[in-house]
């Protein structure tokens, strides 16, 4: 039976104690892993009631679309091709598009071989231990509400925008004493994430029934929206500005252009991550989840790429508008078309009512699958009996979102979201090469650990070059070695490192070289976030360290058995269990 987690705080002379013992712990805890046995079944019997397995590839599928596709791409689009990219922004979707697939695909293995709901929480964990998970998984977690918060105050705008109301004015209550970014109290969006919040916590299969029907919805005004750009555009629009100073051509910012949009609007695809957390409902995961996570990120690619040709023909890229690309686009159009914009603002509504939706189901099992690890408090881990959905982690995040979003501008919300969440893809497609490469007992991790090492800070020189450094030839011949180094190091670590770990079912193809490409990726796109996302990451990940250093690892440590046993050892014993496990999930 498990010690009481409440061992170290059953008394202040407990906690005075476990403090003192504080080294110990960390040197237990902090590097331990779990293994897919103990997450798929052990941990996974701490929420008590099973989540329903009732998910099909098809309710994959729409929940992905319907997590990524929403209000962003009615704006990044106009940046990207304004200011960035110009035409070529339909490029940008597609190589951020391929991003996306790339990273998708490592989520995609290590939600094949362990079908559970913590999606990078639980994946990290049993790859880099217990403490990395929880920084990584509480600052996505933190990114969630955040990102949910302002998704849900930009409802309120578009709502206003589709039957011609100010939400500001009319809608938005202003509150004097309050300061300046946060007196602006939004009832509607507080509305939103509560009743989504009870959808939520009624049934996982019927938030799958509503994402249908609103993303089916969403998706007929998307289409709406393409047409209407390849009826009144002109292909002329592609390659010449309205402005003759101004470049020209396809290209008009040359490739780098086409990269830096592709870096912004890469954000448009966030969202995807969501649907792994989904894996323990699904009825089928060797063959669900690889075709929903990817069919999902493949389909929304190929829409992002028809939305960017149809705003591309509407204007020459110079008179696109930044803030409104496609409402602007049909305001400047002289025969009449102004009614487009309400049309485009009702689409809009639906995507952030779809996209919530999604976030809100994900963010609840992350926090659900942290409560199963001991280092939240247990409370959150629990599932309803009657609902199979982990109502108690569903309700505290559904408050605590809408209570930033009652009163938290959407400016300020923005500065601080989006790069924890690339930060987790980059330490997935991480993990997903040291778990095929390194096994406890049998190998060293060092030599995996060494190239992952080296080949990041590979991709961190190419990337502070490309933004930082000076154009000219000097800065081409040192990217282009930064390249040769990381392409080399690549096929080195892969003749001179074996794979100990081969997939039974379902792998990342053509290993290591796809992680490796989505780790450059990543980095690369890291390197285009603003200064105040990483003095939010700065700031959240210190305040996650101490609640982990004053809460967590004494939690954990409780709830072992023995305060000393670190989990590594078991790793060989148990993994001859696991396949026998997931085996017995796919037969059932």
């Amino acid at each position: 039976m498990d010690i009481n987690h409440g061992s170290s705080f059953s008394s202040f002379k407990s906690y005075i104690c476990a403090l003192s013992d504080l080294g110990n712990r960390l040197r237990c805890r902090a590097g331990c892993v779990s293994t897919t046995f103990e997450e798929t079944n052990k941990i996974r019997s701490r929420s008590g009631t099973d989540m329903r397995k009732n998910l099909r590839w098809y309710d994959l599928i729409c929940f992905g679309i319907g997590g990524m596709v929403g209000a962003g791409v009615f704006v990044t689009s106009g940046t990207a091709s304004h200011d960035k990219a110009g035409p070529a922004v339909i490029l940008s979707y597609a190589i951020a598009g391929l991003c996306a697939l790339l990273s998708a695909f490592c989520y995609t293995e290590f939600a094949v071989h362990m079908p559970v709901a913590g999606g990078a929480f639980s994946y990290i964990r049993v790859t880099f231990g217990e403490f990395t998970a929880f920084l990584v998984g509480a600052n996505l977690v933190m990114d969630y509400v955040l990102s949910n918060a302002a998704a849900a105050r930009s409802f309120t705008t578009y709502l206003g925008t589709a039957i011609g109301v100010s939400a500001e004015s009319k809608w938005r209550i202003t509150v004097s004493f309050l300061p300046n970014g946060f007196n602006q109290i939004d009832i509607i969006a507080v509305l939103i994430i509560l009743i989504l919040t009870l959808i939520i916590c009624y049934s996982t299969r019927e938030s799958s029934v509503l994402n249908m029907i609103l993303t089916a919805v969403h998706i007929m005004f998307i289409l709406f929206v393409i047409m209407m750009g390849f009826w009144k555009g002109d292909t002329k629009n592609f390659s010449e500005p309205s402005d003759p100073s101004h470049p020209g051509g396809f290209f008009p910012f040359g490739a780098p252009g086409v990269f830096n949009g592709a870096a912004l609007v890469y954000v448009s695809y966030i969202g995807y991550d969501a649907v792994s957390t989904l894996a323990e409902e699904v009825k089928n995961p060797v063959t669900d989840i690889p075709i929903g996570v990817s069919g999902s990120v493949i389909l929304v690619t190929v829409l992002y790429c028809l939305m960017a040709a149809s705003m591309s023909m509407l204007l020459p890229y110079d008179l696109i508008d930044p803030e409104s690309p496609f409402t602007g686009a049909f305001d400047e159009n002289p025969d009449g078309f102004n009614w487009v914009s309400n049309v485009i603002g009702v689409g809009a509504s639906f995507g952030i009512l779809t996209s919530l939706l999604v976030a809100m189901l994900g963010q609840a099992r992350y926090i659900c699958v942290i409560g199963r690890s001991g280092v939240v408090p247990t409370w959150f881990a629990k599932v309803h009996e009657k609902t199979s959905t982990p109502v108690n982690a569903s309700v505290f995040l559904g408050i605590f979102t809408a209570v930033i979003a009652l009163f938290t501008e959407l400016h300020v919300l923005l500065n601080l979201v989006s790069i924890g969440t690339l930060f987790v893809f980059l330490m997935v497609s991480n993990a997903v090469i040291y778990r095929r490469y390194a096994s406890v007992e049998t190998t060293s991790p060092w030599p995996t650990l060494s190239f992952l090492l080296s080949f990041s800070l590979t991709c961190i020189m190419f990337t502070l070059l490309w933004w930082l450094g000076p154009p000219g030839k000097l800065k081409g011949y040192m990217l282009g070695s930064c390249f040769v180094v990381a392409v080399g190091l690549v096929q080195l670590f892969k003749h001179m490192v074996p794979q100990v770990r081969k997939p039974d079912y379902w792998g990342v193809p053509l290993m290591p070289w796809i992680p490796c490409v989505s780790i450059f990726l990543n980095i690369f796109l890291l390197g285009n976030i603003d200064a105040p996302s990483y003095v939010r990451f700065g700031f959240f990940s210190v305040v996650i360290v101490l609640v982990y250093v004053l809460y967590s690892v004494h939690s954990s440590f409780d709830g072992v058995e023995n305060g000393s046993l670190c989990q590594k050892s078991l790793e060989m014993v148990k993994e001859s269990v696991d396949i026998e496990d997931l085996t017995l999930k796919v037969q059932s």
